[in-house]
């Protein structure tokens, strides 16, 4: 069941006509709640449906502050949702809050608690205030949360009680301040996939390098930081002095003019590819790059379709991918099919190499089918870096206190561009 669903998600993930299929997905309003709620999920018909037993639970996915469409957290999450619960004969529904707030969200939760949801799969880092608000009060749901770390949770549980939050989860007890019970967080090892992409930028050929953040939260930070370790590792073994890398943040997670004159200014000045990471940020750095034929990496899921069809076939060298569809398909399983969410109640999983001979079954990983592989860095030879990477060869700091240490290249940490 499992690879036949994830073969559903490949094939919608790289189908062209996505963007305005999920486009013309017609929503109504939700009424008080002021919430944006899509028309019911409803499994394939047939004789199957009607001999299948019903299931106890049903499935709800709330988007964060972007929308289905958004080629992320949310439209990944969503896909997987709906496959899954397609396969299965589950219903499902996915909530748009009204607005990019912690208590829209509350109330889109509420709301699909209200139409009779029980599993609630909440994608990104933005619901960690949500589930502080709400888990408590409603210990007979399921909340899977993707990307949401102690931090995110302790940040808001803390405010909630009063006190103030030094931002260091080590120095605080995640129950103490927010109801776990019912809570499953799944969070990445991000720096590695992030280092997949800077050691295959530099020996793929590139010797100028950025990387354009979002927001400099800490999922976002390790994948930089982990980027800047792989290429300056890669210039090491090449015997490299002259690589570069420009960093910094665009303080949002969106292009604009602004964040675009600044790409510009990059590509112009020789910067090569851009590794762009944070939702829809990557606008500016592929408008920047399609102007001068430079190349950007991709982030989270693989980008190459989105990115290459609106700036340019072959403007995307690879992409930093987290595993938000498995980790959703392989959760809801769990739960749903197989009865084991006492396996992951009140857990927070950090998620990364699980196999060092099939770079797929990870849940940090390059493309295989769209990366742009070529004589200097093979598929092998990835094959073998991931296998470096698992046996502890080859050792990635998840460290975001500080800048990384580099020996071979050099770094330009440009802060916020705005």
């Amino acid at each position: 069941m499992k690879k036949k669903v994830l073969s559903l998600l490949m094939v919608s993930a790289m189908a062209v006509s996505m963007l305005a299929g999920c486009g013309s997905n017609e929503s109504e309003p939700a009424g008080d709640a002021g919430s944006t709620v899509s028309g019911t999920e409803e499994a394939a018909g047939g004789a199957d449906e009607e001999t299948a037993e019903p299931s106890e639970y049903s499935i709800a996915m709330i988007t964060d502050y972007g929308d289905i469409t958004d080629q992320s957290f949310n439209q990944t999450t969503y896909e997987a949702c709906k496959a899954f619960s397609e396969e299965n004969g589950i219903d499902f529904q996915y909530y748009k809050p009204a607005a990019d707030s912690t208590a829209d969200r509350v109330a889109s939760v509420e709301l699909a608690i209200n139409d009779g949801y029980n599993v609630i799969v909440l994608p990104g880092y933005a619901f960690g205030g949500t589930i502080a608000e709400v888990s408590a009060d409603y210990p007979d749901i399921k909340f899977i949360a993707l990307d949401v770390a102690a931090g995110d949770l302790l940040e808001a549980g803390v405010a909630l009680a009063g006190e103030e939050y030094d931002y260091n989860p080590d120095n605080w007890n995640v129950e103490d301040y927010v109801y776990m019970d019912n809570v499953y967080c799944a969070v990445y090892q991000e720096e590695l996939s992030g280092y997949m992409a800077g050691y295959a930028a530099v020996k793929l050929g590139y010797k100028n390098l950025g990387f354009l953040g979002g927001m400099a939260v800490p999922a976002v930070i390790r994948f930089g930081y982990g980027f800047v370790q792989g290429a300056d590792d890669a210039a090491a073994e090449l015997g490299l002095s002259d690589v570069e890398v420009k960093y910094a943040y665009g303080n949002q997670f969106y292009g604009d003019a602004d964040i675009t004159a600044a790409m510009d200014t990059w590509y112009q000045d020789g910067t090569e590819v851009v590794f762009a990471c944070g939702g829809g940020i990557y606008t500016s750095a592929a408008e920047a790059a399609a102007k001068v034929d430079g190349k950007v990496i991709g982030v989270d899921t693989d980008q190459s379709a989105v990115i290459d069809k609106a700036y340019g076939e072959g403007i995307t060298v690879t992409s930093a991918m987290k595993g938000l569809a498995p980790t959703t398909i392989d959760t809801l399983n769990a739960v749903i099919n197989e009865g084991k969410w006492a396996d992951y109640a009140g857990k927070i999983s950090t998620l990364g190499l699980v196999s060092g001979t099939n770079p797929a079954d990870n849940y940090v990983q390059l493309p295989v089918e769209t990366t742009q592989w070529s004589d200097t860095f093979t598929e092998e030879d990835y094959n073998t870096l991931v296998a470096q990477m698992f046996d502890g060869t080859i050792t990635v700091s998840n460290d975001t206190s500080k800048d990384p240490e580099v020996t071979a290249i050099t770094f330009e940490n440009l802060g916020n561009l705005k």
